[in-house]
């Protein structure tokens, strides 16, 4: 069956090498529908995944002590043994989910039995998604190492270019590294010096004067993914036809893959940045790789931005061959060797060292960059999804690369924790500016007496009497005065929650459970309210509690006071029930 997609890739997927000999039919019939031009499967990566999927299920069913010989005989049973036995691999849903498609196919869905297909609808459980990032620090080692490697290459190929251009105006240069550096551009062919075909030969070492090559691969494309937010597939196949945008932006039709079908590209446009950064921005260092790669990209005659010289004589192919595009046919770039790159460089490039021993050399991966930049633009948009989200759904940005990061995960405890303290602050202050209206709450640690009362808290006898009595409490303390406020000097009107604000509070350790209590009751309230709201209507009485009173207890009279605290239900009741969030 010939796989002819949307991405220009081709492929040719036998059934034939499936077990059971009944279901092959009818496979390559469902399968064919799938890849066909109103399938979902239109490149040649998402058609191979499926058929791996699908390479999978055989395998499972063939194994079994008895097998379903078609697919009229699969049951309810062979599905859940295949759910069981994959659940918890990162595999688990892209199978059941290939699966499931198949079987929906006209080939398929008349002969599998309604419980089967409803059985696939149960989304597996699977690792959490996702992987961390690298440190900032890790990040920008990785990225001053890609721009330093990528400087060196420009400078390589634009140094071999000048000499080739003074040979063709001067022709007494002709044997010299000019000349020959004039003649392989304009042939595009690398002439055979002899010293076989190492990767260290000769050839190669007159080709890279001209030309981008394979070991240059891996800090171009670092680079560029790094800069470009976008992942390494997406980068492999960036084609060479762009736009420039009044000298300032590179506008580039790229492939940004999603499921389903004639919804995977999208327009990229990028800033080219002022003269000399070119290595800074996403713009500027996609035209500095065109610039790098025309020479190949002309001789192979192809529409990628991606053209390199292959020494392609250990393959067989020789002089304009070795052109090629290397991402052309699939993008599988197990060869550039990321983090042999970074280890072999002169300079490596050092992990963190953990728990204090000596650190290693970083490994890379376009999955762990692609983590990072998103990470970086997150933080630099203050953390604002919506925002953030630039090629995934905030969902997609959450699971796949924040939720787990480490950089992700401190920067917002440290943006959370910097807010509460903000916070904390104004609620003090606003505690304060009241209190320098009211006066301080009066709070007494320790046994209380009608006479410790009289003299510490200012009291005549009697009030001091009452207040030892309980006669005078309110809802979590004891006023003094209710008679006479001391802003208004007429009665008290404000509510209960302002009495820690106000100098004619009295607050005893007989009082203690009560205020641990209403403590309790705001915590829990400021889960069903916004952050803003709550500080507003009752951070500044929680920062007086906090500050001003159970500072003045000993821990162990608050811990008696932890064992003897009951539930708080006065909050409810002081409120105005419309008040209530």
């Amino acid at each position: 069956m010939l796989f002819e997609g949307d991405d220009g890739r081709r492929w040719v997927f036998d059934a034939g090498v499936f077990p059971l000999p009944g279901w092959k039919r009818v496979l390559a019939d469902g399968f064919a529908e799938r890849t066909g031009p109103a399938g979902g499967l239109r490149t040649l990566a998402s058609a191979r995944s499926a058929w791996e999927s699908l390479s999978r299920w055989m395998s499972f069913l063939a194994a079994l002590p008895q097998p379903p010989q078609q697919p009229g005989e699969l049951s309810l049973a062979h599905v859940e043994a295949f759910q069981t036995q994959t659940e918890g691999t990162y595999r688990a849903s892209q199978d059941v989910s290939a699966i499931r498609m198949l079987l929906a196919t006209k080939a398929l869905r008349p002969a599998v039995d309604e419980q089967v297909a409803v059985a696939l609808q149960r989304r597996p459980v699977r690792p959490q998604w996702g992987v961390a990032g690298y440190s900032n620090g890790e990040f920008e080692r990785l990225i001053a190492a890609a721009r330093a490697d990528t400087a060196r290459i420009r400078d390589r190929i634009r140094t071999g270019q000048r000499l080739a251009d003074q040979a063709a105006a001067d022709r007494a240069d002709r044997q010299g590294l000019g000349g020959r550096l004039a003649r392989v551009r304009a042939s595009g062919v690398v002439p055979d010096l002899g010293g076989g075909v190492h990767v260290a030969g000769p050839r190669w070492q007159l080709a890279r004067h001209l030309f981008v090559v394979t070991a240059d691969l891996a800090p171009l494309l670092v680079l560029l993914t790094a800069l470009s937010e976008r992942n390494g597939e997406t980068v492999k196949e960036l084609p060479a036809e762009h736009r420039v945008l009044d000298r300032r932006a590179v506008e580039v039709r790229g492939i940004k893959r999603r499921r389903g079908s004639g919804r995977w590209e999208e327009t990229f446009t990028w800033e080219i940045g002022p003269p000399g950064r070119q290595l800074h921005t996403p713009g500027g260092c996609y035209l500095l790789l065109h610039e790098l790669m025309a020479a190949s990209r002309a001789a192979c005659g192809s529409d990628r931005l991606f053209c390199i010289w292959s020494n392609g004589s250990r393959r067989g192919a020789s002089g304009l061959k070795e052109h090629i595009a290397p991402f052309a046919r699939n993008l599988d770039g197990s060869y550039l060797g990321l983090s042999a790159w970074a280890a072999g460089r002169a300079k490596p490039v050092m992990a963190d060292p953990v728990g204090g021993q000596e650190p290693e050399t970083l490994r890379v991966s376009f999955n762990r960059i692609k983590t990072s930049a998103e990470v970086r633009r997150t933080r630099r948009l203050g953390g604002h999804l919506p925002s953030a989200a630039k090629s995934n759904t905030m969902q997609v940005l959450f699971r796949n690369y924040l939720g787990k990061d480490p950089v992700i995960v401190d920067w917002s405890e440290d943006i959370l924790g910097q807010a509460f303290v903000d916070a904390e602050r104004a609620a003090v202050q606003a505690h304060q500016q009241l209190v320098a209206l009211r006066g301080r709450p009066r709070v007494l640690a320790g046994p209380v007496s009608t006479e410790g009362l009289a003299a510490d808290a200012g009291l005549d006898d009697e009030s001091a009497r009452r207040v030892a009595a309980g006669e005078l409490d309110t809802a979590w303390s004891a006023c003094g005065d209710p008679g006479r406020h001391p802003a208004t000097g007429g009665e008290c009107r404000v509510s209960f929650l302002d009495c820690f604000h106000c100098g004619n509070c009295l607050i005893t350790r007989s009082h203690l459970p009560r205020l641990l209590s209403l403590l309790d009751a705001l915590v829990q309230r400021r889960q069903q309210m916004s952050e803003a709201e709550w500080w507003h209507r009752y951070g500044p009485t929680w920062a007086a509690i906090r500050h001003d009173v159970l500072a003045k207890f000993s821990p162990a009279e608050l811990a008696r006071a932890e064992a003897d605290k009951t539930g708080d239900a006065l909050l409810d009741l002081i409120e105005e029930p419309w008040e209530t969030p």
